[in-house]
């Protein structure tokens, strides 16, 4: 099939929401309102702002707490450039997303379905679903775990109570997108808190910090250092979110001229930077916990989220501590929990053109993902849960790929982006940053079955 033309793209119809998820009374006109107007506006970056909150999402998922914690604990502040280059490199692909959402009128999941031929489209589907169920596993591993924590539920209830968090999406999505939003900005700024918290108890050393953010020689010679390294690099960008951000930059109307698209792509990449930016501090803030609590403690060990809460305690003084703790894991994984409810809508309905209630949606996702975590815990306990956590960001470092090529593929060519296409730098750039990302990625996978990590 031929590209799109932009002409086609610039006079299609707005899209007022993501797939599935109605927009909250007042949004449209609100927002329609103040894209038609020219020159900076607070008001119009307040309209804008929420659809990066949700992709950052993504960037703190309990999946991403592992390798931080890891990190931290055997190699205190010094993989720190690890994770600020991998929160730019997410910064950069997620720009690209919402660009070709706004620009196109399409998303990810659409652009691949017009695009190429039926069996790739099928095959690229199928690439997403799984992405989906892993990022699902992580969550239904991260939530338990919290309600252990906080309630002393043996893992295996906690895997099963996962299965009702359906009734929070039915629950919220009646209420708009703009209900959506709230919740999980909320469910976010509680994650903040507790971090806050927690550095302000572990008392980490600044000095030691500004030091570690130029790579030291001895971590680039180190294979543990380097393995832990890009596995945080390969755990960061999520396949889904590509999908995801995509779609709901276009939640609110814009003018479909080049000017309001141009604004909307502005507006839009500032609550992205803002957004992934505190995710990236979230992330450099366990890692620096687990550094200033456990790695200059001497418990250099410490790799499972449950070793951590264990070890806080004691180790800050501070009874409330591994409370927050857990908190912070709940609250990320129930955000988590909304995010992919709508990955899995967008990527459902934009390859296959199949609508299909949210409710629905994540109640079939969650089945497939809790099945392996209750067979999991059931026959090997905790130390299988902490396998089956690694082994889910394995399975989305293998699927990275096939949405970040199709990505910059599609953002480079003027006949789909028109004028909004990658202009030689950008493109030389995305180019290279998806074949750092596959190649490394592809590494970082043989290494972990390997056993070698």
């Amino acid at each position: 099939m031929s590209p799109p033309s932009f002409a086609t793209a610039a006079s299609a119809e707005t899209v007022s929401a993501p797939i599935g998820w109605p927009v909250a009374a007042g949004t449209e006109q609100q927002s329609g309102g103040v894209a038609a107007r020219t020159g900076w506006s607070w008001k119009k970056l307040f309209v804008f702002a929420g659809p990066g909150y949700i992709v950052a999402v993504g960037y703190m998922d309990p999946g991403n707490w592992a390798t931080d914690l890891a990190g931290g604990s055997r190699f205190g502040y010094a993989l720190l450039p690890a994770l600020g280059f991998s929160g730019i490199a997410g910064m950069f692909l997620q720009w690209l997303a919402l660009r070709l959402g706004i620009a196109t009128g399409r998303d990810l999941a659409q652009t691949c379905r017009m695009r190429y031929s039926p069996t790739a489209a099928r095959a690229l589907w199928v690439a997403a679903e799984i992405a989906i169920v892993a990022c699902d596993l992580a969550e239904v591993i991260g939530t338990a775990i919290a309600l252990k924590l906080l309630f002393g539920l043996p893992l295996l209830l906690g895997v099963t109570l996962t299965a009702f968090d359906t009734l929070l999406v039915m629950g919220l999505q009646k209420y708009g997108f703009r209900t959506i939003e709230a919740f999980v900005i909320a469910l976010t700024a509680i994650v903040g808190v507790c971090f806050g918290f927690e550095m302000l108890c572990c008392h980490p050393a600044a000095a030691g910090i500004l030091s570690s953010l130029i790579p030291a020689r001895e971590t680039l010679t180190d294979p543990a250092a380097l393995y832990l390294a890009l596995g945080i690099f390969g755990a960061t960008v999520m396949p889904h979110n590509l999908y995801l951000h995509s779609s709901i930059a276009q939640s609110r109307n814009v003018r479909p001229t080049v000017g309001g698209r141009r604004e909307a792509i502005r507006y839009c990449a500032i609550d992205s930077f803002v957004a992934l930016a505190f995710a990236i501090a979230i992330n450099a803030a366990i890692l620096i916990l687990a550094a200033a609590a456990f790695h200059f403690g001497g418990h250099t060990g410490v790799q499972g989220i449950e070793d951590a809460y264990k070890l806080l305690a004691p180790t800050l003084g501070a009874g409330l501590a591994s409370v927050l703790f857990a908190v912070a894991l709940l609250a990320s994984g129930q955000n988590s929990t909304l995010t992919g409810t709508m990955a899995g809508q967008i990527v459902m309905e934009g390859f296959l053109e199949l609508r299909m209630s949210p409710a629905l949606r994540r109640l079939l996702t969650r089945s497939i993902a809790i099945l392996p975590a209750l067979v999991v815990t059931a026959v090997a306990g905790e130390k299988g849960m902490d396998q089956l956590l690694i082994f889910s960001q394995v399975v989305l470092s293998i699927q990275l790929g096939f949405a970040v090529i199709p990505l910059v593929k599609f953002t480079s060519e003027p006949g789909t982006m028109g004028v909004f296409a990658n202009g030689p730098l950008v493109r030389w750039v995305a180019y290279a940053l998806s074949a750092g990302i596959v190649a490394v990625n592809g590494w970082l996978v043989v290494q972990t079955l390997a056993g070698t990590g």
